[in-house]
């Protein structure tokens, strides 16, 4: 039997929540703000009548829940309000976008079709959470409030998730962790970003959760008193110095506490900084720097300051606009307890992000543009010139919002600030496309440097130029900005566009030449001569000489269809069923059987050995052969699956390859010759070259030696194993 309803209650609470909007929002409203608002929660109201959550409550608690958290959390004003009322009324009613601009004016609606999911039908390969999340992000170009209603949006969910079931649970949480999280971060909404992340954690660990925050409640009392007795010399010292001020302790998520155990690989006991002290100040704007170092150097008065622990954000605010002064300060008790030191703007922007920006930009217009603002004006930029896969694109966003930052200069001092790892080729396209495209190398503190030399904070970078210097595919693999990527995809997509062009023309003219029709019958000849996947990858591969032109022949257009000659990329003729048997497809390069033609070469980096899983790589200079558990072959895979060539050792023992192997055992007398009588003389392997060192009755030894597969390689490590003081043999990577 369903639960009895009481309309009543119901109608009761949802004015109830209504009124506390209004409460909160009154200090925000102008003219006729209110109206709208009561108009919006009307709509709204009307819109979802018939509509209940999954716990059972009126559907128009969570539009309102929405909005409350966007004006008491986050600091949004009217629009956003309205918006978040009606945020989900386009996607689950009747409503159009066009009725809500109508009615509330573009501005809202634009809002609203940013925070309404695509519906239809997706292409095989795409990701539907991938398109709607684009489609969220790409409104950041036009209007920041968006994300944020998103963000307020998905909290609300969070700590309304008990009611979903297991697998629904599971599925946001790990999206809010994968997306949300990251980016309440990157706008600078550090407490929505803790709470996430403590939800996703509730949801997918809840015994761990409940394990750490029943250990944080129950060191409450000791810690509240731990408190009260630093804090004193301190607030005594501020008000003999007359600050206006405010102090106080405000515990670490749980979360953040689970990382740092993980991380450390310590208990709980011995996380010392639960909790942060924080001392905030009432001055004016052109006071706070000053103000802060103050306080700082009072608190280092009475307590001795960690020197590898001062952050300094105040000089130079985080990328995503945090202003605060850290330092972490030793205890009378032993115990190390960081100090946060920062005014009241600064909290407000710690604790509200990019809403405290315009709040505080808006009453000083002279205000400078903030690094946060900065920040969303590269996203845009990016978001503008990205073309590629939906999959592809958020991988780029997330890698780009929770980014460490380096802080370099150009040769005239202005501050530019990058991604962690970013690279000289980085610093170029953030300056200007054009000197990204043309870029030679770098002048880095005087002294030249190569693209992909990795920027330290404090280089001062000089960016070198030729007219002939052209993008490659190699120098993706030096670039981490998402401008710098699409910028060179971009370029070598056109590229290949343009070169099969002149392909197109070549072929044409070999056939004019030849006095051969150009039809698609005689082109589909030369495609199947050639064995050309497609022909866009004909033409690129003829205009850049991998294919030779000469070998089109009149004989090629003869009634009877020639045999495929065998192409750079196949085995040669074999049995069609032993090529079964062995695993081999036609589209796999045999290693080792006759691939003398093929020009292939064996990669430094891994040093494959027949018997390794490999795969070959394409360049330029012909085919290498990489083993797939190469620490490059990630990387490759992913963004060039076009030049990956499927590969597969055969029977071959008459050739040698190079491997490395690592010993570590107790030292002894002649433990070296024992060593190198079984690789030499039971095994028959000759060695290229062994380094072994000693130190306090302890030897660690790298051997290089050639042999003919991975079954040789096994059988000589087992034999090393057995050797008196050996205690630990294996392959590795030259």
């Amino acid at each position: 039997m369903s639960p009895v309803i009481d309309i009543e209650a119901e109608r009761q609470e949802i004015l109830r929540q209504y009124r506390r909007l209004l409460r909160t929002a009154k200090p925000y409203l102008h003219g006729d703000d209110a109206k709208l608002i009561k108009k919006a929660f009307n709509t709204s109201l009307e819109a979802h009548k018939d509509m209940r959550r999954k716990s059972g409550e009126p559907y128009i608690l969570h539009p309102l829940a929405v909005a409350q958290i966007a004006v008491e959390e986050i600091g949004l004003g009217t629009t956003s309000i309205v918006s978040a009322l009606l945020h989900d009324v386009v996607e689950d009613t009747a409503w159009e976008i066009s009725d809500v601009e109508r009615e509330f004016g573009p501005k809202v609606a634009r809002i609203i079709d940013g925070l309404t999911k695509i519906s239809g039908v997706f292409d095989y390969g795409t990701s539907e959470q991938a398109e709607n999340f684009r489609k969220m992000l790409l409104t950041l170009s036009e209007d920041v409030r968006v994300i944020l209603i998103k963000l307020a949006d998905r909290l609300h969910n969070m700590r309304t998730l008990d009611s979903m079931p297991r697998h629904k649970q599971l599925k946001i949480a790990s999206e809010t962790l994968y997306l949300y999280a990251p980016l309440a971060h990157r706008l600078g909404l550090y407490v929505i970003k803790s709470e996430l992340e403590d939800l996703y954690l509730k949801y997918t660990d809840t015994e761990v959760y409940t394990d750490i925050k029943d250990r944080i409640k129950q060191s409450q009392s000791a810690r509240n008193r731990f408190i009260k007795e630093f804090v004193h010399p301190i607030d005594e010292e501020l008000k003999a110095q007359g600050f206006q001020f405010e102090i106080k302790g405000r515990p670490k998520s749980v979360y953040s506490i689970l990382k740092k155990i993980k991380k450390q690989n310590i208990p709980f006991e011995e996380v010392y900084d639960l909790f942060a002290i924080r001392v905030i100040l009432d001055v004016p704007p052109e006071q706070e720097k000053a103000a802060c170092w103050q306080v700082y150097s009072i608190v280092t008065d009475f307590y001795q300051p960690n020197p590898d622990r001062l952050r300094d954000w105040v000089s130079t605010p985080k990328a995503n606009g945090y202003e605060s002064l850290h330092t972490t300060v030793m205890s009378r008790s032993g115990q190390w307890v960081e100090v946060q030191v920062r005014s009241r703007r600064m909290d407000d922007i710690a604790e509200k992000g990019y809403a405290a920006h315009w709040k505080y930009k808006t009453a000083d217009p002279t205000h400078a543009e903030s690094s946060l603002e900065t920040w969303v004006n590269k996203v845009r930029e990016s978001l503008e010139t990205n073309n590629s896969s939906a999959l592809e694109f958020m991988d780029e966003f997330r890698q780009n919002l929770f980014m460490k930052e380096v802080y370099v200069f150009t040769p005239k001092g202005k501050l530019v600030i990058l991604p962690d790892k970013a690279t000289a080729l980085d610093f170029a396209f953030d300056i200007h496309t054009q000197i990204g495209m043309r870029c030679l190398g770098a002048k880095v503190n005087q002294k030249l440097e190569p693209l992909s030399y990795q920027l330290h904070n404090g280089d001062q970078v000089e960016i070198l130029t030729s007219h002939k210097q052209r993008p490659t595919g190699e120098w993706l693999t030096y670039v981490t900005t998402s401008k710098a990527r699409s910028k060179i995809k971009e370029f070598l997509r056109d590229d290949k566009r343009a070169k099969a062009e002149d392909g197109k023309f070549i072929l044409e003219k070999r056939l004019e030449l030849i006095g051969v029709a150009f039809t698609q019958e005689n082109f589909n000849r030369v495609l199947n001569y050639f064995n050309a996947p497609t022909a866009q990858d004909f033409y690129y591969r003829l205009a850049v000489g991998q294919l030779d032109g000469r070998e089109i022949r009149e004989s090629l257009f003869t009634e009877v269809i020639p045999t495929p000659r065998p192409p750079a990329l196949q085995p040669k003729s074999f049995d069609t069923e032993v090529q079964k048997i062995r695993g081999v497809r036609p589209d796999m390069l045999v290693v080792g059987e006759r691939t003398a033609k093929f020009n292939h070469s064996l990669a430094r980096c891994c040093n494959p050995i027949p018997g390794d899983d490999v795969f070959g790589f394409e360049t330029d200079q012909g085919l290498i052969i990489h083993r797939t558990s190469c620490p490059r072959a990630v990387d490759l895979m992913s963004n060039y699956g076009n030049r990956i060539v499927r590969a597969k050792w055969t029977e071959q023992s008459e050739l040698a390859f190079l491997a490395g192997i690592r010993l570590k055992g107790s030292d002894r007398v002649g433990i070296v010759n024992d060593i190198t009588r079984i690789i030499s003389t039971s095994l028959k392997v000759n060695m290229r070259s062994i380094t072994v060192d000693s130190n306090d009755g302890f030897f660690e030894g790298q051997i290089m030696v050639f042999v003919n597969d991975t079954d040789h390689l096994t059988k000589l490590i087992q034999r090393l194993n057995k050797v008196n003081g050996v205690l630990q043999v294996e392959r590795f990577d030259s």
